[in-house]
């Protein structure tokens, strides 16, 4: 794997630390990575003091800035930045809706990537979407590859349009999911059963799914869902309303629509 030589990591927020957890179990040499956070919670200070990570010190030019502020915050933190961009410095963005036309507007760096990774990052377990620019060189590209894979799976887009679609399916969509776990532990209270046996059943079912869905990458989801599914039983009758014209995918779909376009509203 090839890190940078030096990374600087402007924010210490959940993804921000899981980010930095995720570098430091892959082996990055912590005394190389530099993280600006004007409020450390008292953790991530313990977790510096611990590791060597360098918290809060002078800004120098480093290899690598990854951006993890919170997107309303750029504007503010700008000015202090530009300390951090050397002539061979490439960006990483974290930001949600923050076009790479913004950013370069706002810092002094032409290599740019925007990339949206997901809360399972936390454990591991994320996936990110990333696009770069045509200032993104071969080796910066891979650079930003080992980075975003040390907390999950990476893909790549060609189009920058298509980060606000990845936001609306992967940035966003472990929120669908909980709220899966949510609806069908309220479906089982309603039904009878006990409201927090229903919620473990509803918990475990969603679990055991995905795990089945990560050991099993030869069956598409189609093909799982049709094994759990015999003709004129159970699970064909619930099937028969989830699949409706007006059911399940009709509603994934305007939802995912009405993210998409908050996350296009929220460019610029």
């Amino acid at each position: 794997m090839t890190f940078p030589r030096s990374l600087a990591l402007v924010g210490a927020g959940k993804m921000g630390s899981a980010l930095l957890g995720g570098w430091l179990a892959a082996g990055f040499e912590p005394a190389r990575i530099a993280v600006y956070e004007p409020a450390p919670s008292p953790e991530f200070q313990a977790l510096a003091r611990k590791t060597g990570v360098v918290l809060n010190g002078p800004r120098v030019a480093a290899e690598a800035v990854v951006l993890a502020v919170k997107p309303q915050m750029l504007d503010a933190a700008a000015s202090e930045l530009a300390s951090l961009f050397g002539a061979d410095s490439f960006l990483l963005s974290i930001l949600a809706g923050k076009t790479v036309a913004n950013l370069a507007a706002r810092l002094p760096v032409s290599a740019i990537l925007r990339a949206m990774p997901n809360t399972p990052a936390a454990v591991g377990r994320g996936v990110t979407g990333v696009f770069a620019n045509a200032a993104v060189s071969p080796g910066q590209r891979e650079q930003a590859q080992v980075l975003l894979s040390g907390v999950g799976a990476v893909e790549w887009v060609e189009r920058e349009a298509l980060i606000d679609a990845v936001t609306a399916i992967s940035g966003s969509g472990p929120a669908y999911v909980f709220y899966l776990v949510e609806a069908l532990a309220q479906a089982g209270a309603e039904l009878g059963l006990p409201a927090d046996l229903s919620l473990r059943l509803a918990r475990a079912t969603v679990e055991g799914s995905g795990e089945l869905l990560r050991r099993q990458p030869e069956f598409s989801a189609e093909v799982l869902r049709k094994n759990v599914t015999s003709p004129g039983g159970t699970t064909q009758a619930a099937l028969d309303v989830l699949m409706a014209p007006e059911g399940l995918a009709a509603l994934m779909a305007r939802a995912t629509a009405a993210a998409r376009k908050r996350a296009e509203d929220l460019s610029g």
